[in-house]
């Protein structure tokens, strides 16, 4: 699949890591050719109550199912095989607080909690088949939570702590929730944010829930709706506890997750239990190869799929010790990724793409501060990075020594779907490319009309077959699961992301296929113009749009956060323009560049683009609550008037 590849193309590993692609090839050959033979293997990666009679039932596409009656329990899974198994005494999470308390919970630790609150659970009448929303900051009640429900087969549906009221009321509203789990606050840039309120707010909008249990955090004054609010502390009164797990079927629903966007109506993913769970085991164990002994650091939040399935039930199955950290990278200095690692000596990291442009902005000199030494692997998730970021990520934290698994995956997939793979052969990495599927994933780059294009031609990506970590369906809308996904490409997943494979297989996903820009008839990706700002001395973080032109079809424009030592450059703009065009050519060269101090984040590190074009074009922006910075985008504003009563003049 890998052909050789110039010494510019491609950056050196560890020896300790690259064993050769060659046992990747003979595994995903296995997988492609006797898939039913390969899976059913490899669901041995689990403890199962009852064993499946089917692998794979495809008999009503789009709707498939794995592992056919086969019963399992999440839960179990994760903490009662390791207690059984010589892993009761090991550190399951390592917690970090924002302010530098610490907390570590052992497996043993975190069966009896789980067990304790799934007891609060039935005693609270919440039954197998009910539907809870956890609404939690990053903290140990958040998994504990998660895997009580799934101890007892209720279905959650963990909403981000950044949203919202109204955003949370629709998706308390969609999944029929009766019961919700939250905080009367959380702490986040040394600040207090009173989910409780939020809560209060949301079910003025919702009639379904009737218990709102409550965790102490802040110790914020918060209003108690007697009859209906209980406390955490009071509700988990047993010492100890337990719940026998409810044996769940392979396709019965483990979580709703919903996507979110800027416009409308968020969709709910519904994940199994069964082929999920193999899923996320396999592939973290793929790409990452963890051992025993490492430390696991996902840098995520546990709201967004990133965290459901490498913070919780992927760490959990395999055994693993994670760091689980609450509050900001950069708070109280940009150092804290850094010092976290050196503190707690991480073996293995995986963060956004976002988040290390973020730290690239304050330059190398804070993670010199720090010993990074135990760091053996380095892992990118949330969307494609740049070469530039990936370069300075392998240089400057990996010293040059630890590969970089760039994972391309989405919320419907449930896992990894490319990525490269220390446990089955790593490739020689290129900057910028995920580089090979799954064992399973078969990927086709396709145009318009669904004509199979060639390597090194663009197009959108989608999948010519089933995998395991597949959603089952989207909630209250098989409908919309079959429109959105199934129906652009008859008989194929359609993913909505651009992409392009290269003349040695490497696959380089070049954003969402809504963020391609039509200039002058030359489709673009927004992407691509956002490397090449990126890869100049001077960017540290940038967003790109398409600004409708009466003879061009659209025009680019750019918001550009700069790097601090080059501030009070007052020829950047024109520099930028040279280094694009220089790079890619005159039809990539933004019309508009605009410098701003920040960029709409969410909270968990996502830029916000189409926040961004919202706002420059004067449109309404959508649900902003997640933002880490809401006045990014009074800042965005100004610059765009600033720049129209220029050109005015």
């Amino acid at each position: 699949m890998a052909g050789e590849q110039s010494q510019k193309d491609v950056l050196p590993t560890n020896e300790v890591y690259h064993p050769g692609i060659g046992s990747y090839q003979q595994t995903y050959r296995e997988s492609i050719e006797h898939p039913e033979e390969f899976w059913s293997n490899q669901a041995g990666i689990l403890d199962w109550h009852k064993k499946w009679d089917k692998v794979l039932d495809d008999s009503n596409p789009p709707f498939f199912k794995w592992f056919v009656n086969g019963q399992l329990n999440a839960s179990y899974n994760a903490l009662d095989r390791h207690i059984k198994h010589g892993k009761r005494n090991k550190a399951a999470y390592i917690w970090v607080a924002e302010n530098g308390d610490e907390k570590i919970i052992t497996y043993d630790g975190l069966y009896r909690r789980v067990n304790i609150f799934a007891k609060a659970l039935l005693d609270l009448g919440i039954k197998r088949g009910d539907k809870i929303v956890i609404y939690l900051p990053m903290i140990l009640e958040a998994p504990v939570a998660m895997l009580a429900a799934a101890r007892i087969g209720a279905v959650f549906s963990f909403v981000f702590a950044g949203f919202g009221a109204g955003a949370l009321a629709e998706r308390i509203n969609d999944s029929k929730a009766k019961m919700v789990i939250t905080a009367d606050g959380a702490f986040r840039n040394g600040k207090v944010i009173e989910l409780k309120k939020i809560i209060d707010e949301a079910l003025e909008l919702t009639s379904t829930v009737n218990t709102v249990v409550v965790v102490k955090r802040t110790g914020s004054d918060i209003q108690i709706d007697e009859g209906r609010d209980v406390w955490w502390h009071d509700v988990n009164k047993d010492s100890s506890v337990y719940v026998e797990p409810e044996w769940m079927e392979s396709n019965d629903p483990l979580y709703i997750l919903y996507t979110s966007g800027t416009t409308g109506k968020p969709k709910g993913a519904v994940h199994g239990n069964g082929g999920y769970a193999v899923w996320t085991a396999s592939t973290l164990k793929w790409a990452f190869n963890p051992g025993d002994d490492d430390r696991w650091w996902c840098a995520a939040d546990i709201g967004w799929v990133t965290g459901h399935s490498y913070i919780v039930f992927a760490p959990l199955f395999l055994g693993l010790t994670s760091i689980m950290y609450e509050g900001s990278i950069t708070y109280p200095a940009p150092d804290r990724l850094w010092a976290i690692i050196e503190r707690y000596r991480v073996n293995l990291i995986y963060t956004s793409p976002t988040a290390i442009r973020t730290l690239m902005r304050f330059g190398e000199k804070y993670p010199k501060q720090h010993d990074l030494s135990s760091l053996k692997v380095l892992g990118t998730v949330g969307e494609p990075i740049n070469p530039a970021a990936w370069k300075w990520y392998y240089e400057n934290i990996g010293h040059s020594n630890c590969p970089i698994i760039d994972t391309y995956w989405q919320t419907e997939t449930g896992g990894f779907m490319i990525g490269p793979q220390i446990g089955l052969g790593l490739p020689p990495l290129k900057p910028g490319s995920a580089t090979f599927p799954m064992p399973g994933v078969e990927p086709v780059i396709l145009d318009e009309k669904g004509k199979e294009l060639k390597d090194e031609e663009k197009g959108y990506i989608a999948y010519k077959k089933p995998w395991p970590g597949m959603f089952l369906t989207l909630n209250n809308d098989p409908d919309r699961y079959k429109k959105v996904y199934f129906e652009k490409y008859p008989g194929m997943y359609f993913c909505g992301d651009y992409a392009i494979r290269d003349k040695d297989g490497y696959y380089w996903l070049l954003g969402r296929a809504d963020e391609v820009l039509n200039v002058a008839g030359h489709r673009l990706g927004t992407i691509e113009v956002e490397d090449a700002l990126i890869s100049s001395k001077e960017v540290a973080e940038s967003a790109v749009f398409g600004k409708p032109d009466p003879v061009k079809g659209e025009v680019i424009a750019a918001m550009v956060v700069l790097k601090e030592e080059f501030q009070d450059d007052t020829e950047i703009i024109s520099k930028l323009r040279k280094r694009i065009r220089e790079d890619l050519g005159a039809i990539y060269v933004p019309e508009e560049i605009h410098i701003v101090k920040s960029l709409p984040k969410t909270r968990s590190g996502k830029i916000m683009r189409r926040v961004v074009k919202a706002v420059a074009l004067n449109q309404l922006p959508g649900d902003i609550s997640t933002l880490e910075n809401s006045a990014s985008v009074d800042e965005i504003k100004e610059a765009i008037e600033a720049f129209s009563k220029e050109a005015k003049k």
